[in-house]
């Protein structure tokens, strides 16, 4: 499987256009490229990870304006950097800039969800009826049966919401309940347990969940349980509303490329509340990394909440040792051994971070969601690259 789960997430909503870029001739872009990738990458850097560096400049050619790698092992890390973060100008994207995480804001999610079960005697094979009565249990949809483990794994059978049309409140934001109302006004495409179907509801109920737990907004909840104890300094779970990327930050842009011309659309504000628990988070690669490796290391979650969150459905072909936990991947590695992680994609970014458990890490961003022609190939080739290399 090679991120074929981000083809399920495109039918997200996309944010508001802003300033338009010029589009270069094809001469002017493969110059502009090399002249920003050799002013970001310094020579030793370019000779050690050069595989890596190719594999990223093949990511930001499919991509956005830019594409930024922080990789490494548990005893040394590095980065490399091509195109710009921000449009007409030799803006690098660095490790400790903040960009929108997209859908890997669902294990921060999960990760709550595990410390709050486990802190209140909540069985993650309790029926999701039992905490929340009558919100699952509309539309052939039985909250009897739908367990919390099934809305983490994605197996509750609530299928992709395609065409979302939540009622915004009249500040733009939204409510998790009015989120998940429109999720849920689609029929079942499975039973409950029998198949992964990849669906942003399973989280917006999770949310719910949390908030009923703790008694407070989901932003809050989400920080005071797994960014602050965990010391991300720079990662921020914003409040509906709050619509901007703190600086530094990676812009983010909407917009289409055909062959070597392209124009953008600048999306770098937008509401957090779009999609809540399923996608709001911010963040900077050195932050995302430290967050799965403190996952995989046994640093935010007890040794049996962990064990819990490893379990995967299968994914792929049978044997192909892919499969979805309880919110994170499993990816086999081409170069042996396993890696954990996510990848996210929403209005202005895609990006994904893989970890392994020996200390291996990488975490990438472009600052492009595209509509079609989603650069995933590159994405996994950047990823596997970067874990799988030997530097000379």
């Amino acid at each position: 499987m090679k991120l074929k789960l981000t083809a399920l997430r495109f039918s997200l909503v996309l944010g508001v256009a802003g300033a338009l870029l010029a589009v270069p001739t094809a001469a002017q872009a493969r110059n502009q490229a090399q002249a920003q990738t050799q002013a970001r990458t310094p020579a030793r850097a370019t000779a050690d990870h050069a595989a890596t560096l190719a594999a990223l400049n093949e990511l930001k050619a499919g991509g956005g304006p830019g594409a930024g790698v922080y990789a490494g092992t548990r005893d040394a890390s590095w980065n490399l950097s091509t195109g710009t973060a921000t449009i007409n100008t030799n803006d690098p994207i660095g490790p400790d800039e903040y960009y929108r995480v997209g859908s890997q804001s669902k294990t921060f999610t999960a990760v709550a969800v595990l410390k709050l079960a486990e802190a209140n005697g909540i069985g993650l094979d309790d029926p999701i009826e039992q905490h929340l009565p009558g919100v699952v249990s509309v539309n052939g949809h039985d909250g009897n049966r739908i367990t919390i483990r099934h809305l983490l794994q994605h197996t509750s059978g609530i299928p992709v919401n395609g065409l979302p049309l939540a009622q915004a409140r009249p500040d733009g934001s939204y409510t998790l309940a009015a989120l998940v109302k429109d999720g849920l006004r689609f029929a079942p495409a499975s039973q409950p347990g029998a198949a992964f179907q990849y669906s942003n509801t399973n989280y917006e109920i999770l949310g719910m969940l949390i908030e009923k737990i703790t008694g407070l907004p989901l932003h809050q909840a989400v920080t005071q349980q797994v960014i602050q104890p965990l010391g991300l300094a720079h990662t921020r779970f914003p409040a509906p509303t709050d619509r901007a990327v703190p600086s530094p930050a990676i812009h983010g842009y909407r917009g289409t490329r055909i062959g070597s011309f392209f124009f953008w659309l600048d999306g770098t504000a937008f509401e957090p509340s779009t999609f809540y628990g399923s996608g709001a988070v911010l963040s900077t690669l050195r932050d995302m990394t430290a967050f799965y490796q403190a996952i995989v290391d046994g640093t935010a979650l007890s040794p049996a909440n962990l064990a819990e969150m490893e379990k995967t459905f299968e994914l792929g072909q049978p044997g192909s040792g892919n499969g979805y936990g309880l919110g994170m991947l499993k990816f086999a590695l081409p170069c042996g051994g396993t890696a954990w992680g996510h990848d996210g994609a929403v209005p202005g970014y895609y990006s994904q971070t893989l970890v392994t458990e020996d200390g291996r890490h990488a975490s990438v961003v472009t600052n492009a969601h595209l509509a079609t022609n989603i650069p995933g190939a590159q994405m996994y080739k950047t990823l596997t690259s970067a874990l799988c290399e030997t530097p000379s």
